[in-house]
């Protein structure tokens, strides 16, 4: 049996968390029961990937019950511990403040290689975006927009560097060469020529800018709509610090106005919404920087813009129940806009 079946077990679970979670609240007596929910369960027979959910039921002294949003981020083979330092960081460093909000972390399990983490109570960008809740739509962007721009320009030491690996495009995992081996063994030699291409342009633009030795930020590393949390009417929190680096800022923005006009499109099919919407984020995000735009910036939201594309490209030509139009759709697109 894959061991991290075990993490689908109320009763194991009960027992791992009095252990493990109990302590950092005193002013609960018991774990008294959880609810499991699976955001994310790729399991094989002694491999996976999974996020889970838990509803922690907790006992007061005066016989009541209190419940604490948990989540379990846990990979066999990548380790998640970044996710816990990099979280214990950001706490360290005064980064939630303010109107921002992050998930606590509260213990890595190297036997699962996962972190777990208080998960942050509310909706998604992304949920606001499906119901067409405008509105609230345009007020999360802008404070999506001043939450990146604090992230960006916080100052930082030597200990940011958690995930060296993902700082360059040239380098994230799974790796460019590991794509176009996994889209050849599904779909031949089809996508082969127009990948390398497209992947050899975004490497080149990138080691070129990042060669004259710029200032890297601390940057989120995966900004799109799923990841941004109303946590109130006036706050926003921030999830999934997997890729967590230093790089360069602009791949934090390129990444966030792809996907959310990606997500606007295909869940309202509305182009002048997401135009309008985009350019918000931006214009909110330059006067929170106290930056201007400048050809540069530009160029390099553009490059990372389109290395987002091409990544959800590979997404739909890699998932279990792919969708090779979709995908097809977002090379044709990137060829375009990088004048391929």
């Amino acid at each position: 049996m894959n061991k991290i079946l075990q993490l689908f077990d109320e009763t194991y679970v009960v027992d791992l968390f009095r252990k493990e979670i109990l302590p950092h609240y005193p002013s609960f007596t018991d774990v008294k029961r959880v609810e499991v929910k699976p955001y994310k369960k790729m399991i094989w027979e002694t491999t996976y990937h999974v996020v889970i959910g838990y509803t922690v039921y907790f006992s007061k002294p005066d016989g009541s019950e209190d419940k604490i949003p948990v989540v379990c981020s846990a990979h066999s083979s990548e380790e998640r511990k970044n996710v816990y330092t990099a979280l214990k960081y950001l706490w360290e460093i005064g980064f939630p403040s303010g109107q921002i909000d992050i998930p606590d972390p509260l213990f890595y399990s190297e036997y699962f290689r996962g972190t777990f983490y208080r998960g942050l109570k509310g909706e998604s960008l992304l949920y606001y975006i499906k119901n067409k809740d405008v509105a609230t739509v345009e007020k999360i962007i802008v404070a999506s927009a001043q939450l990146f721009a604090r992230l960006h320009n916080i100052s930082h030491d030597d200990r940011a560097n958690l995930n060296p690996i993902n700082s360059r495009i040239r380098t994230v995992i799974p790796g460019s060469e590991n794509i176009f081996k996994e889209v050849a063994t599904r779909f031949g030699n089809k996508y082969d020529h127009d990948l390398r291409r497209i992947y050899a342009y975004l490497i080149e633009k990138e080691e070129a800018y990042l060669d004259q030795g710029e200032r890297l930020s601390l940057i989120h590393g995966d900004a799109h709509p799923d990841n941004i949390i109303q946590t109130a009417a006036n706050r926003v929190g921030l999830i999934d610090f997997t890729d967590l680096c230093l790089a360069d800022f602009a791949r934090d923005l390129g990444s966030f106005i792809q996907q959310l006009e990606y997500k606007i499109l295909r869940k309202a099919s509305d182009v002048a919404s997401a135009a309008a919407m985009k350019k918000m984020f931006l214009d909110a995000y330059l006067e929170a920087a106290g930056i201007e735009m400048t050809d540069s910036l530009m160029d390099r939201i553009n490059l990372y813009y389109n290395w987002t594309a091409i990544r959800t490209a590979t997404y739909w030509f890699l998932k279990f129940d792919n969708d090779e139009s979709a995908a097809a759709s977002l090379i044709e697109q990137v060829k375009l806009g990088l004048k391929l």
